[in-house]
């Protein structure tokens, strides 16, 4: 009794496809592609939502299994099977390029609008910004160790006082104490420079 249309041929079937591919037959390749490749193009298809990129996914596989063919197993599984896992490992590479390509566009995007805006500056701005960068760490130079760490920490590394408390393990009240004491010094330091 013959298979009707909508049922999937028996593994035997592809089996033998298979190694008639192995053997470099390429009518066993039309086959195998007439019989697979409209369900691989959807699932292509609905995971990266383009014609294009699908039927070049398709072709892939296909190029794949005509290189490989020696290698399948079938003992291993089933033919639709692997060629379901293939299309879906080809897709997933595609999907994890644009993304890295996405992410790298994003990163020089923000490169270049950040070189913009410092390149943005006069050569006196920059100047004025480098003499003042060198006072200011001249002047934390002058303060007590334990006022300047305080101060590099909320300063230099973003953190609250109440983190700076946790971080260094000293009680929220000489941390605020310090960060005032420490300030008041630089004031004064950078008043008089």
């Amino acid at each position: 009794m013959a298979n009707p249309k909508n049922l999937t041929p028996p593994p035997s079937e592809d089996a033998a496809l298979m190694q008639r591919i192995a053997q470099k037959e390429q009518p066993a390749l039309g086959l195998l592609y007439d019989r697979y490749a409209r369900v691989m193009y959807s699932l292509a298809y609905k995971m990266l939502g383009t014609a294009e990129e699908a039927e070049e996914v398709v072709l892939d596989v296909f190029s794949q299994v005509w290189r490989t063919a020696e290698r399948y197993d079938s003992q291993r599984g089933r033919t639709d099977s692997w060629l379901f896992l293939l299309t879906r490992s080809r897709a997933l590479d595609r999907i994890r390029r644009k993304q890295r390509k996405a992410k790298v566009i994003e990163a020089v995007t923000i490169a270049t609008k950040v070189s913009l805006t410092t390149s943005g500056m006069t050569p006196e701005e920059d100047l004025m910004i480098n003499d003042r960068r060198q006072q200011v760490k001249m002047a934390l130079a002058q303060i007590p160790q334990e006022q300047r760490q305080i101060i590099e920490l909320a300063y230099y590394q973003g953190l609250s006082q109440s983190q700076i408390a946790k971080q260094t393990g000293i009680s929220l009240g000489t941390v605020k104490t310090r960060v005032r004491l420490g300030l008041s010094k630089l004031k004064k330091l950078l008043k008089e420079s």
